[in-house]
């Protein structure tokens, strides 16, 4: 649920973003906000619960493509672990499936950080009124493509084979039997029209449904 937010009270922005320049101006820009305080800053996704824990800020803004755990899987985290803490996604160029994931992880918004710092700020302040802020143009494309082919098993399956996860240890993983895997990396392989599990692995992420 929303925070309470009274009059004089600064909203509590924690921001996870991997590129240092950026990273800092960003902080800069929105600590110059009258009621925002940027009071954590972090580089990398595995980071964020602790930072979370620790700070306790009403709002986190992710960035999509953060090192170690991405902004997605960490707005999952958060939903589990912080659950009073609302979500912004940010990203340089969303795709629909993104956009889908960042909802079913939770999230309360998914916008362009490349945008101006007075509508994310604006964009902060809305999500603590219960509102989910996402950006026009993604929210059109996402109308517009439709859902992701793959199953939650193969979405799964295809995640626990990056890195070249054997079949035997991806079934022992996910403790499904090893014919069970195959077939799911078959059918991932024909959903994604490509020739084998690494291009799926490939495709299925620059596609955003992973």
């Amino acid at each position: 649920m929303p925070r309470d937010h009274r009059a004089g009270k600064s909203i509590r922005v924690l921001l996870a973003e991997d590129r240092g320049m950026t990273h800092g101006a960003l902080a800069l820009l929105l600590g110059m906000e009258p009621d925002i305080a940027v009071v954590a800053q972090v580089p990398a996704g595995g980071a964020i619960v602790d930072a979370a824990l620790a700070h306790r800020p009403d709002v986190a803004l992710l960035d999509i493509g953060l090192p170690d755990l991405s902004g997605l899987d960490a707005a999952a985290e958060l939903r589990d672990q912080v659950p009073d803490c609302r979500v912004l996604i940010l990203t340089t160029s969303g795709r629909p499936g993104q956009l889908r994931r960042a909802m079913a992880a939770g999230a309360a918004g998914f916008l362009v950080k490349d945008g101006p710092v007075a509508e994310l700020a604006g964009a902060v302040r809305r999500v603590l009124t219960g509102e989910t802020v996402i950006d026009p143009g993604l929210a059109a494309a996402a109308r517009s493509a439709g859902p992701g082919p793959l199953t939650t098993r193969e979405r799964d399956v295809l995640n626990a084979a990056s890195g070249g996860a054997t079949v035997s240890g991806i079934a022992a993983e996910l403790r499904l039997p090893e014919s069970a895997v195959r077939g799911c990396l078959a059918s991932a392989i024909g959903r994604t029209g490509t020739r084998n599990r690494t291009e799926a692995l490939r495709e299925a992420r620059h596609r955003g449904w992973l």
